[in-house]
């Protein structure tokens, strides 16, 4: 007890009255680490045991905000193993990624001007290979369980969407598609399902991707929701067995490139029309109704749509109360932006498994989030989607008996 007072009572004499209080919560807290690490160690500071289960090495600086202002901590480090206070909040996994990601591109000398100031902006005055290996391990495992985990169930609807970001390669500064799948389960439930990265968008590319979810179990698709990339409508057919559905909101912009831009409200507005009726076959006879008014005045337009009907009306075949969210890629716009804000800190990635790591790690909160969720489509509508379709019986044949 006597111990416990004296370094109190010495900051009583050394401190003013603002920081007093300040420094006591520091000390306090600082008593408490080291009581703590005694216990998991087995041994005291500087005492010889033949219980201790490892040795301390050194410290490493914290910070906490609080009331009394920024409490300047040393969190006592160990050989082997890690301590953490428990009064202290642990980065979130983004946190850590963006991190790692940021201390790569240190260590690969990435625009070390730009990433310095990142790095001050994040309270970091160093950076160790040492720490950079040990925080990207984690976060891999974590990432990589998450992207790899099985599928199980039947999962109607899949969503597919690219974002494109920079990374380097061999010297070189290039584009990467990150293909990011969300689908959504019987139940109504929504989830993220995959993530590959790849150079291009072509068949291969695409077919590679579908190949690894139906391997981790994904199965019962019914309809697939995209852009219309190349490539994509053929490995759906070839791998997934589904309908492809194109995103109305990306048909309407490559329709209106072929009006002048003083006639897009006009034709933007005849084109809803469509999208108005109450199933398919009146939303089929509009839309050709439409496209002939429009083809006299603008050939390519009338084209466009002629060639786009199946593909951007194939969701008026299913269930009404699906309608809304099946009939573009919007639901993966908002995780999309997200995506952004996090790449665009890092701005030129130093490799692919960078790119996997921040994003996957993004990916797996969202996750999480869609869990706490209510349901994201009705579950009566997925009802009807499983009820099985009355086939045609042919007339039963009926040969005569002989005389």
């Amino acid at each position: 007890m006597t111990d416990d007072r004296l370094p109190l009572a010495e900051l009583m004499a050394k401190t003013g009255d603002g920081d007093f209080l300040r420094s006591v919560a520091e000390s306090v807290l600082q008593i408490i680490m080291e009581a703590d690490v005694d216990g998991l160690i087995g041994a005291g500071r500087h005492e010889r045991s033949g219980e201790r289960s490892t040795w301390r090495n050194g410290y490493r600086d914290r910070s906490l905000d609080t009331r009394l202002g920024t409490l300047n901590l040393k969190i006592p480090k160990l050989r082997t193993g890690a301590y953490f206070p428990g009064f202290l909040e642990a980065r979130k996994t983004v946190e850590k990624a963006l991190v790692s990601v940021i201390q790569e591109a240190w260590i690969a000398g990435v625009r070390t001007r730009r990433v310095d100031e990142l790095v001050q902006a994040m309270g970091m005055s160093g950076i160790s290979k040492s720490s950079v290996s040990k925080l990207c391990k984690d976060i891999d495992e974590r990432v990589n369980a998450f992207l790899k985990r099985p599928l199980t169930g039947e999962w109607p609807y899949l969503w597919l969407d690219a974002t494109y970001l920079k990374v380097r390669e061999g010297g070189r500064i290039v584009s990467v598609a990150a293909i990011i799948a969300v689908a959504v389960t019987t139940e109504g439930k929504r989830e993220i399902v995959g993530l590959h990265i790849g150079p291009s968008e072509a068949e291969p590319f695409w077919s590679t991707f579908l190949r690894d979810l139906v391997r981790r179990g994904l199965k019962g698709v019914k309809l697939v929701i995209s852009d219309a990339h190349e490539g994509l409508k053929a490995a759906i057919t070839r791998v997934v067995g589904a309908t492809w559905q194109r995103c109305r909101v990306h048909f309407m912009r490559n329709a209106l490139a072929h009006v002048p831009k003083g006639q897009n409200t006009m034709v933007a507005a005849a084109i809803r029309q469509v999208f108005l009726q109450p199933d398919h076959t009146a939303a089929t006879q509009t839309w050709r109704h439409v496209a002939d008014q429009l083809r006299a005045r603008w050939p390519k337009l009338g084209a466009c749509m002629d060639n786009a009907e199946h593909d951007v009306l194939a969701y008026m075949t299913f269930p009404e109360q699906h309608r809304t969210k099946l009939h573009s890629t919007n639901p993966l716009e908002r995780l999309n932006k997200e995506v952004k804000r996090r790449a665009d800190v890092v701005g030129i990635f130093p490799n692919e498994d960078s790119i996997t790591r921040l994003i996957g790690a993004v990916l797996l909160e969202q996750n999480d989030e869609y869990q706490l969720q209510n349901r994201y489509m009705q579950i009566e509508g997925m009802a009807a989607l499983a009820t099985p379709q009355i086939e045609e019986v042919p007339p039963l044949q009926i040969t005569p008996k002989a005389a």
